[in-house]
């Protein structure tokens, strides 16, 4: 029972940590934007549900701990639906009770009040801060431990391998992949691994001529961290490579790129997915709580057979995965369903170009479907999860 126990604690206590810091994060991003346009907060929680520990500041501002470690929040003075933006006779009705309360002139304090270059900051804030943390976090590693950095020369083809069909040899030196530059060997890999099966073009210099080889990579099945297998592209290269620590103005740089080159993959794979040329890629809660568990046990039980620092080593491991879903959170948050900020971006566009805000009505009705489809999104992305993991099938077999 105690090993049980003691393995799920593994995939639970990262995964809750991991999130609760991103979405902490992501909210720490609002209230900073919030407080340097003037506008008035009434809370700050790190969790949800009750407070195990709470103070407030000189500001009014109430600190909170809650016992449920699944994120956190922000809450504005006078900010009962935070789902939607209240239109011109909510926003007038609004102002009469704050002016009856605490005087004219008060209710300049409150978001909704604020003029609407300084909403739209305070809600783009939120998803603009995952992307900053995921560049620190990722600027730290290649500061502190290292960057690989392979050399784009071939030093060995596989026999009866994709690139040996290609006509790959030797010394040839791989610049570019389908028209996109590449600097490191590392980045042919990422590239190479998205497209499996998938027809591309090579540019490699060869005795100092460049030449063009279509090239088809091989499918390698790889198991899955957050359940099940997932295809990968393979050319059949080798390369050679140091670890390379990286000055911090190129550190940040590449930590940049790192987290665009993220943002880029998802694109990629949701266009592939519009196409119907790959089934669902993304993980859910479960998903990401299996991977999170993988990533801490095999880094446990590695670090133990190479003599490593555990706790270093799941620092360094959890700092790149933080990075990673800083980067997707942040991408979630900015789609248009007005229950996220990409939503409330929406309705400020409008405003913006309409001289007011959306009628109550249709943002009430905007609101719903948003929900609708959220949810609807969580379940199906749960439902693949589980899948992968094959909880159906080990269900349907203990009762069979």
């Amino acid at each position: 029972m105690l090993a049980i126990l003691a393995n799920a604690a593994l995939y639970v206590i990262p995964f809750l940590f991991l999130i609760t810091v991103i979405v902490t994060v992501h909210e720490f991003g609002h209230f900073l934007t919030a407080r340097a346009c003037g506008v008035a907060v009434d809370r700050f929680s790190v969790g949800f549900g009750r407070a195990i520990l709470s103070f407030k500041d000189r500001w009014g501002v109430e600190w909170r701990l809650g016992w449920l470690p699944l994120g956190g929040y922000v809450k504005f003075a006078g900010d009962d639906n935070a789902a939607s933006v209240p239109d011109q006779e909510d926003l007038e009705s609004l102002q009469s009770r704050i002016a009856r309360r605490e005087g004219v002139g008060a209710e300049l304090r409150y978001f909704y009040f604020k003029p609407l270059w300084q909403r739209a900051l305070i809600v783009a804030a939120g998803p603009a801060i995952n992307f900053v943390f995921a560049i620190l976090l990722f600027a730290l590693l290649f500061a502190t431990v290292g960057d690989p950095n392979g050399r784009m020369s071939v030093m060995r083809v596989n026999p009866g391998s994709a690139a040996a069909t290609a006509g790959i040899q030797v010394g040839d030196t791989i610049t570019a992949a389908d028209g996109h530059r590449l600097d490191r060997f590392e980045d042919l890999q990422a590239y190479v691994q998205d497209r499996p099966g998938v027809l591309m073009d090579l540019t490699v210099t060869r005795a100092g001529r460049t030449i063009v080889l279509p090239i088809t990579p091989g499918v390698e099945v790889q198991t899955n961290p957050a359940g099940g297998s997932v295809r990968a592209g393979l050319l059949g290269i080798m390369s050679q490579g140091t670890l390379q620590r990286d000055a911090p103005p190129q550190a940040l740089w590449r930590g940049a790129e790192m987290t665009w080159t993220t943002v880029a993959r998802t694109g990629y794979y949701v266009g592939r997915l519009v196409d119907g040329k790959s089934g669902w890629p993304f993980s859910g809660l479960f998903g990401t709580a299996r991977a999170t568990g993988t990533l801490t046990k095999d880094t446990i039980a590695a670090s133990q057979s190479d003599h490593v620092n555990v706790a270093l080593a799941l620092a360094v491991e959890f700092a790149q995965l933080a990075a990673l879903l800083s980067t997707s959170i942040g991408l979630v948050n900015l789609l248009p369903i007005p229950v996220l900020d990409g939503g409330h971006l929406l309705f400020y566009a409008y405003e913006a170009v309409a001289r007011r805000p959306l009628p109550a009505q249709a943002q009430a009705a905007g609101y719903r479907v948003g929900l609708a489809l959220l949810v609807g999104l969580m379940l199906f992305t749960a439902w693949n999860d589980l899948q992968r993991m094959q909880l159906f099938h080990f269900l349907g077999a203990l009762f069979s």
